[in-house]
């Protein structure tokens, strides 16, 4: 299968934004992808660094029109596209959710983001965890997302391989920028997964995005990046033999130990 991740810097402007990436989903298509990955809130700037209760507003519904938009642009360009937006549920209740589109434009699987930022970013006053590590059947393949800080926990990744992942999708709305590839190429490596972070790029409002997307192989070795300061499609070939060799080379599945492992899902011991 052949994918691809666009890095992109977003405006204020939601027109703008999704004339971007549709422009991007049929430059993916016309390089035989099957699958484009857009970054987190690649529809407006990444409001969550502020407090204000007008961004509330940038909620949509999946049938609102950024969704409308994608999917239409998923059939005209017969490509499958994950695109992830501020979800509105109903008034009060929103989820940072990506969405798989299918080359037909339909919805086929939803993911929400189960670790919402709050040490610099502010995400858990604008919307509420998920609370699932689902995976879904992509022709051949198993794929499981998580959306930027899901992907800082090992716990993440690790279930959706569980799970059966062997594709991790990850989209980014994120400035950092230090250890952001290695830990990602890590995920991908002691998982046994290939891995596809598309991130965001450029200034918005008074962050800096920090770039950075990558393709990885299940061996840790990187397929294609983009730099930190400029706009990019990624485009590479994956393999499921690869999935399986990598898994045979490192053998984590054979010699994990769950039973050893209560210690993730407990409390830690009140100290006297």
């Amino acid at each position: 299968m052949r994918i691809a991740c666009v890095q992109m810097r977003s405006s204020e402007n939601l027109q703008d934004n999704l004339a971007k990436a549709v422009a991007y989903v049929e430059q993916a298509a016309g390089q035989g992808a099957g699958l484009v990955v857009l970054p987190e809130f690649f529809n407006t700037i990444f409001f969550a660094q502020y407090q204000d209760a007008k961004y509330f507003a940038l909620a949509e519904h999946d049938s609102g029109p950024t969704i409308t938009t994608m999917r239409e642009a998923a059939q005209r360009h017969r490509i499958a596209v994950v695109a992830t937006i501020y979800e509105k549920v109903e008034a009060g209740l929103y989820f940072d959710t990506a969405m798989h589109i299918n080359p037909a434009g339909n919805i086929v699987f939803k993911y929400r983001k189960t670790h919402p930022a709050g040490v610099r970013s502010l995400e858990k006053i604008y919307f509420r965890y998920g609370t699932r590590f689902d995976t879904y059947s992509l022709d051949d393949w198993r794929v499981g997302l998580g959306i930027c800080y899901d992907m800082g926990f090992p716990e993440t990744a690790r279930c959706l391989a569980v799970n059966g992942a062997e594709l991790l999708i990850a989209p980014y709305a994120t400035s950092r920028v230090h250890m952001f590839q290695e830990m990602l190429r890590t995920r991908a490596f002691e998982n046994g997964c290939y891995l596809a972070a598309a991130n965001k790029v450029g200034q918005e409002g008074d962050w800096q995005m920090g770039g950075g997307s990558l393709i990885v192989a299940p061996d840790g070795t990187v397929l294609q990046s983009a730099d930190t300061a400029s706009d990019a499609l990624l485009v590479a070939d994956i393999d499921r033999t690869q999935v399986d060799q990598a898994r045979i080379a490192y053998p984590s599945r054979r010699d994990r130990r769950p039973d050893l492992y209560g210690s993730l899902v407990r409390e830690a011991d009140a100290q006297p």
